[in-house]
């Protein structure tokens, strides 16, 4: 187990004592695949006793296995919290479908596993598949945490998990995938899933604070939840470190005038994320607010069967007023870039670029759903409209577009609720805490 003392800087470092794992010895203390080294009675795995021999005994770190569908996810949605993470003292590795972002991953100090059957397309043989081959995966790893994400890999891997008997399971709702008003069917299938992959673990951490009473109406411990929220990096996301040539360089890129104001747009380019909406408003302020600029940021997603397809996106920008940049890795240039940000999705768990561009001090447009409400608060860092009302988004970018002193406020206010509540560091304590708790729980009923 990692020990860490409550100020947090001792992360990373052995205290001097080697760790028993939890593995029974062929002479009654250790497993067939640990070694006793030295004189301090540490066991660690064979295959690892040579690298991890020092002073006489063995420095024995706990193996964390995070789960998720793509590599992307790994990265983008959980690259800090990993890192972080390895830094505590475990050994992280990631486990997902491969792609292009694994050697990002690498790059981060987390080895990847590929999961060959993962898909975020409906396919239940292939998530079938995946259970068996992340049992599998979990019977030769033996990761003492298994830590699943997103909604299918978040079933099946709790269930691969309990099934190898692996001492943690731990799962991040980053929002349930049905919500109280969606269609009855979905909502039974989701929360009947949920109510027997929630039995396989021992901790859930909630993103959304309007998830929990969800889970308990479903029968889920109290004991289980931990309120996570959800946070990034805000000495990265600092208006004060782009200058305003580097603003003016990357507006002048995207072939937005200097009197304009941008709105951007950050997302997937899937129609659920409100393009639609995004799209008829810029149709809207052509003609209401034609010193508007719309600026969208993001990826094509090739496996969702509702993403844009190269035509739509030729049809968007023949507005004149509407800009497709695709992805970029330079997010944080991109939000100084903007002066106002909108979020038109029909669903959200916690919107990891609505957090961004608050820290960026932006004033928010965004739909009045589950997870842009806790980023925005209506009328004060900005504007929450309803879903699927093009006429709405227009009208709140119109309104900030016309009163530069409520789009200062707006953004300063922004920027106060960011410090105040999206720091990541704050996650990646509760997310430590659990592991630490769990393992000591698992030692104890070792002994």
């Amino acid at each position: 187990m990692v020990r860490r003392d409550a100020s947090r800087r001792s992360r990373g470092r052995d205290e001097g004592g080697g760790v028993r794992t939890r593995d029974a010895c062929v002479n009654d203390v250790c497993g067939p695949r640990y070694a006793r080294v030295a004189t301090r009675g540490a066991c660690a795995p064979l295959d690892l006793v040579a690298d991890r021999v020092k002073d006489g005994y063995v420095k024995s770190r706990a193996r964390v296995v995070h789960v998720t569908t793509t590599d992307i996810s790994l990265v983008l949605l959980l690259g800090p919290q990993l890192a972080a993470i390895r830094d505590a003292g475990y050994e992280v590795i990631g486990v997902s479908a491969p792609g292009p972002y694994v050697e990002r991953l690498t790059e981060l100090g987390v080895r990847h596993v590929p999961l060959r059957n993962a898909t975020r397309s409906m396919a239940p043989h292939k998530d079938l598949a995946a259970l068996g081959e992340l049992a599998r995966l979990f019977t030769r790893l033996r990761p003492d945490v298994v830590h699943t994400h997103n909604p299918k890999p978040s079933v099946y891997g709790r269930v691969a998990a309990r099934l190898t008997h692996v001492p943690a399971v731990v799962n991040t709702i980053h929002g349930l995938y049905a919500q109280p008003d969606d269609p009855w069917a979905r909502r039974t299938a989701v929360y009947g899933l949920e109510r027997i992959a929630s039995r396989c673990s021992q901790a859930e951490l909630i993103q959304n604070v309007e998830d929990l009473p969800v889970l308990r109406r479903l029968g889920v411990p109290a004991s289980k939840l931990h309120l996570l929220g959800n946070g990034i990096d805000l000495t990265n996301f600092d208006p004060a470190h782009i200058s305003q040539v580097e603003r003016a360089a990357l507006r002048r890129s995207w072939g937005v005038g200097d009197d304009s104001l941008v709105c951007g747009v950050v997302g997937r380019l899937v129609w659920e994320k409100g393009y639609r909406e995004v799209i008829e408003a810029a149709r809207v302020l052509r003609e209401r607010a034609p010193n508007v600029e719309i600026v969208v940021i993001g990826p094509r997603d090739a496996e969702k069967s509702d993403m844009l397809t190269a035509a739509d996106v030729d049809a968007a920008e023949g507005l004149g007023n509407i800009h497709f940049v695709g992805e970029r890795a330079d997010m944080e240039s991109c939000y100084a870039a903007f002066d106002i940000y909108a979020l038109a999705s029909y669903r959200e768990g916690f919107p990891r670029s609505a957090m961004e561009a608050a820290a960026m001090a932006l004033p928010i447009v965004a739909t009045n759903i589950r997870g842009c409400r806790q980023v925005v608060d209506d009328g004060i860092t900005g504007t929450l409209v309803r879903v699927r009302d093009s006429g709405a988004i227009a009208d709140a970018v119109v309104e900030l577009a016309s009163d530069d002193e409520r789009r200062r406020e707006m953004g300063f206010a922004s920027r106060e609720k960011a410090l105040k509540e999206f720091d990541q560091q704050r996650c990646i304590d509760i997310t430590l805490d659990v592991y630490e708790s769990l393992l000591a729980r698992t030692e104890g009923a070792s002994t």
